[in-house]
């Protein structure tokens, strides 16, 4: 009998469902009054919920890197969002997958590794956790970041209105941008203008020009509120860059992305070593994180 793909979780508050193709979480519901707050993959804007970006988060420049000489091909944000993940352990409130390296990894990314990811559900909170072992005899590079998206509350496509952005820091904000290829121009930064009460609007055009990407750790919690400026959902993390990023114009959802890494600079051609935001980590060891996802 095939092992089933999807694991749901519940409590009084949510329920939320995992995939265990990328260990994706794929909904969250609220119980009281029925509501999703996590896109539902239509492919007609975008085909996914909340990919976990691994071993690179964003692009490659010409979408190859290089390690000890030798060119290596990879895709947008890797490979780990389209593997099958096994299930590890599951209790009522929790549930656990693996991801380890084979043949077909090795060929594209020249680690042995061990990915683990966890769901956590306590009240209105969803804790994801991350654990990333190095099972090799070198030291291992690489990169996480996760890519949730969530319905914009009261989305009105006729409205140019989303939503506001508040943060934990209220002033003194800058960003980047990608520039060509899907990766960015290293050291130019732009002011985030944000209102006199510390939020940052969100319409329509807010990504005109691709992701906002708030580097150097600036924040470590983004809420989203409604057009009211009442809190939504809330995102904490101690990732040292976000991404926030929706598609242009009409589009439902927005993500909120917390990174541990992010798409290469322009024209980047050095080791995968040297990358900006880069990993390592030495034979045996294991790094592991969380970010908490708040839903009001």
């Amino acid at each position: 009998m095939m092992k089933q793909s999807k694991q749901t979780l519940s409590n009084k508050r949510l329920t939320i469902q995992i995939d265990s193709m990328g260990a994706e979480l794929s909904s969250i519901v609220n119980n009281e009054t029925g509501q999703e707050y996590l896109w539902q993959a239509d492919p007609a804007f975008w085909k996914r919920h909340s990919p976990v970006l691994f071993p690179i988060v964003g692009s490659l420049w010409n979408g190859e890197y290089r390690h000890e000489g030798k060119v290596y091909k990879m895709s947008q944000h890797g490979f780990a969002r389209d593997c099958r993940f096994s299930l590890e352990q599951e209790t009522s409130s929790a549930v656990s997958y693996l991801l380890r390296y084979d043949e077909e990894t090795l060929a594209a990314y020249p680690f042995p590794f061990e990915l683990r990811i966890a769901y956590k559900l306590e009240e209105n909170k969803v804790a994801v956790i991350w654990k990333v072992k190095n099972v090799g005899e070198s030291p291992m590079y690489f990169q996480i970041g996760a890519h949730p998206a969530f319905y914009y509350p009261d989305f009105n496509p006729a409205d140019a209105e989303r939503g506001y952005f508040a943060f934990d820091k209220p002033a003194g904000l800058s960003y980047n941008l990608i520039k060509e290829k899907g990766c960015v121009e290293a050291g130019i930064e732009y002011p985030l203008p944000l209102e006199e009460d510390g939020l940052l609007p969100v319409t329509s055009h807010t990504f005109d020009k691709d992701a906002l990407i708030l580097e150097n750790s600036q924040v470590k919690k983004v809420t989203l509120l409604d057009k009211q400026k009442r809190p939504y959902l809330a995102m904490s993390f101690d990732a040292p860059l976000v991404g926030l990023w929706s598609q242009k114009g009409d589009c439902p959802f927005v993500c909120i992305e917390p990174w541990y890494g992010r798409c290469d600079r322009v024209d980047y051609t050095g080791e995968l070593k040297d990358r900006d935001w880069i990993n390592r980590l030495d034979a045996g060891a294991e790094f592991q994180t969380a970010y908490i996802i708040e839903l009001f």
